[in-house]
């Protein structure tokens, strides 16, 4: 019987540099209070947002993601060429088929790699980089792409209360690849189908087409997302912290989805965080930009130089699924 030839495993993982990219628009609460019958002073209260980044209507999804591509790669000291996978988490990319990551694969010049999208919201990001850190300790992959990028400002209801006000459009990537030590710890990951109606759209393209309704919009059921986010996200980050074997205090930094201030400080606070600890808030400035926020917002925190390369983060995303995923990170 042949010998069967099976790839050679390899022991740990990590990121190597990040990249982002933003909207080129800033829209004030001002901006939006109007149609939802607010105020500056109520959304601040309610979600910490005084600024959301949105893109112009010239400046597509795939133009933020590239942007965020090439930057993570230059960074990592890699040619395009040696991305073995590319790994783009998205809800916003307007085509049912084809994938968003072959188009990016080809535009950063990493073809023929494979390509693939990840469709899982706000947690999008942290599925991706568990399957990047899966792919190249597999042998699968030495280098992985993982972009988490949305525009949402195409599906937003500018008179929708409960969600399109928090939205922000922009790109974040990753390269991950081998590492001499732990860079990527287990990932806790999982969804909660029961509470699919939570978080979604306001109607099917079927509907859409059959004139049985108007373009679907995002939409949430405010109050049961926000506990379902802070007393059950909360028992995933200390999972997190678990299997990854580090304590609160051994954090650098605590890098959440950008949903609301409130769910951050929240979990922030149950998971006892020291002060010295830096918790991310790239929502004041940037709003919710779903799969991007974590990239986005641990970025930013290398840019301002609040964190450094080698420090420990813990990561974790949720959102729609309802879906959720966390890892503690070695910061690139």
């Amino acid at each position: 019987m042949a010998k069967l030839n099976q790839a050679e495993t390899i022991a740990f993982s990590k990121i190597y540099s990040l990249g982002a990219s933003r909207g080129d628009v800033t829209v004030t609460n001002d901006d939006i209070a109007g149609p939802i019958n607010s105020s500056d002073e109520w959304i601040r209260q309610r979600t910490g947002i005084v600024t959301r980044m949105r893109a112009s209507k010239d400046r597509s999804l795939m133009d933020m993601a590239v942007e965020a591509s090439n930057e993570a790669i230059q960074k990592a000291g890699i040619k395009p060429s040696e991305i073995e996978a590319v790994i783009f988490s998205t809800i916003t990319h307007p085509y049912q088929t084809p994938s968003a990551a072959a188009l990016l694969a080809e535009l950063v010049g990493a073809n023929p790699a494979p390509a693939f999208d990840i469709s899982a919201a706000c947690a999008g990001y942290c599925y991706g980089i568990a399957q990047a850190d899966s792919l190249v300790r597999s042998g699968t992959a030495k280098y992985v792409l993982v972009v988490g990028g949305e525009k949402l400002s195409d599906f937003v209801d500018p008179t929708d209360r409960s969600i399109s006000f928090l939205l922000g459009d922009g790109a974040g990537a990753a390269i991950v690849g081998p590492s001499d030590s732990p860079g990527i710890s287990k990932s806790v990951w999982g969804s909660d189908g029961s509470k699919w109606e939570a978080v979604g759209m306001t109607g099917s393209l079927l509907d859409f087409r059959d004139g049985k309704g108007s373009w679907p919009t995002l939409v949430q059921e405010g109050q049961s997302v926000f506990r379902w986010a802070v007393w059950e996200m909360v028992k995933v980050a200390k999972e997190a912290l678990e299997v990854a074997g580090v304590k609160p205090e051994e954090l650098s930094a605590l890098v959440t989805h950008q949903a609301n201030e409130r769910i951050i400080d929240e979990m922030a606070k149950q998971l006892a965080l020291p002060d010295s600890v830096v918790v991310a808030k790239d929502i004041i400035t940037t709003g919710n930009t779903s799969a991007a926020s974590i990239p986005l917002a641990m970025h930013a925190l290398l840019a301002e130089g609040r964190i450094k390369s080698g420090d420990l983060a813990l990561q974790i995303g949720f959102g729609a699924g309802l879906a959720y995923g966390a890892q503690v990170v070695v910061v690139p």
